[in-house]
């Protein structure tokens, strides 16, 4: 069957260390990470990863005390992309575009804070927000996109744990491929950094990560003594279309879709599964036609947890076994686990590569453990290489979830 190429267009975001495209980018390339300590209820001072954008840029006062965070994120990010993305959005017919959120968890914040308000009037139901309900359904934040745009096409969030990111672009690009769509915007965000159950659970599994001296080093995937995760924030939304669409209309294009699974360990609530992972990678090289060499980036999901940096490195040597021109690298050092954000904001640190052929390294690595050591990993330094035309983007999420995404260099 012949299927529809979809492009990338334009890209918008926030992360802990940077609001576009371009600080972003360069704050990987110079090794600045942004982690902070926050005051998390019941717990004191832990370290997070918070993003500092501006939400009435896009947003009332008004609108920002009904909705979420995860909305507003979703919402600055929406705005960013549509504006990178060259599109005449006001004239623009609305109802052929589908907005596609992957996020990890949505509703904790929330509820959280509202049991916590009403803890201090005995429990009284009374003071309890009427706009509870819209705040946490399931399609909050992707609906909020659509208030504030003024989209009416389809929309929704996608649960996908921490490969909510992937899996938002992956069903953008179904979407498009089957003309349900004329235009998507696509990605992931999350709010986790205000959740007290998400640090409180991390902590209570052992995998809520500590540094004793530098909380910019909390993060630390492949370094022999990391400990845990950071917990972040953050959104990245990109444009989607078909190929003659975006030509049509002289759009710049930023990279092409040509490979993507997602598939299940069905092995552990928590543990992965490398088998199953180097499965995922492999479909989604059968999906693009190609072979693992032609891989020039592999963005690893890693999180700096022990045991899951260790599994993902097993599935990754199984697969790139014998790909002397493969590099591999991770961007949680510079801005912890952005959960369901964190797929599509790795992939879009990445997406410069194919400009100036520069892969950003791994940082916080000052003893790389033994069972993480493979060929090609670029560590604390920026690798400058011949070209980049192939990105393979790993993102992977608790129940076993697995995703992969291949972007290549657009050629026409």
């Amino acid at each position: 069957m012949q299927h529809s190429r979809i492009v990338i267009t334009g890209v918008g975001l926030t992360s802990p260390n940077g609001n576009t495209l371009e600080e972003y980018r360069k704050n990987l390339l110079e090794g600045v990470a942004r982690i902070q300590m926050v005051d998390m209820r019941y717990m004191g001072e832990v370290p997070a990863g918070v993003c500092d954008y501006d939400p009435k840029k896009y947003q009332t006062r008004k609108e920002l005390r009904v909705g979420t965070r995860a909305g507003s994120v979703a919402i600055y990010c929406a705005r960013e992309a549509i504006d990178d993305s060259g599109l005449d959005f006001e004239n623009y017919d609305k109802s052929r575009i589908g907005v596609y959120v992957g996020t990890t968890e949505h509703g904790n914040v929330e509820t959280e804070h509202e049991v916590y308000n009403i803890s201090k009037f005995d429990y009284d139901t009374k003071f309890w927000t009427h706009h509870h309900n819209p705040r946490t359904v399931a399609n909050n934040p992707a609906g909020e996109i659509t208030i504030n745009m003024g989209i009416t096409g389809p929309h929704y969030t996608i649960g996908a744990a921490c490969a909510a990111g992937n899996a938002g672009l992956i069903q953008a690009l179904q979407m498009l491929r089957l003309g349900e769509v004329d235009f998507a915007l696509a990605g992931g965000v999350s709010e986790s950094t205000q959740s007290f159950g998400i640090f409180a659970g991390f902590k209570s599994q052992g995998a809520l990560g500590t540094h004793p001296t530098d909380v910019n080093k909390t993060s630390r995937p492949f370094d022999k003594s990391r400990n845990g995760i950071v917990v972040s924030e953050g959104g990245c939304i990109y444009t989607l279309e078909r190929l003659e669409d975006a030509q049509a209309r002289g759009a710049k294009i930023l990279g092409e879709i040509v490979g993507y699974r997602i598939n299940s360990d069905a092995s552990d609530y928590v543990l992965p599964n490398p088998e199953r992972q180097a499965e995922c990678m492999r479909q989604a090289l059968a999906v693009a036609g190609m072979e693992p060499g032609e891989v020039d980036i592999v963005n690893t999901h890693a999180t700096s947890t022990p045991m899951g940096d260790i599994q993902e490195m097993k599935a990754i040597a199984e697969v790139f076994n014998d790909c002397p021109s493969t590099y591999i690298n991770n961007t949680k050092g510079y801005i912890g686990h952005c959960m369901g954000a964190a797929g599509a904001l790795e992939l879009a640190g990445n997406l410069p590569s194919f400009q100036d052929n520069i892969i950003h390294p791994t940082i916080n690595v000052e003893e790389l453990d033994p069972e993480c050591d493979l060929p090609n990993l670029v560590i604390n330094e920026p690798r400058k290489v011949d070209a980049v035309k192939v990105i393979l983007n790993n993102s992977f999420g608790m129940l076993g979830i697995n995703s992969a995404l291949i972007i290549k260099k657009f050629e026409d």
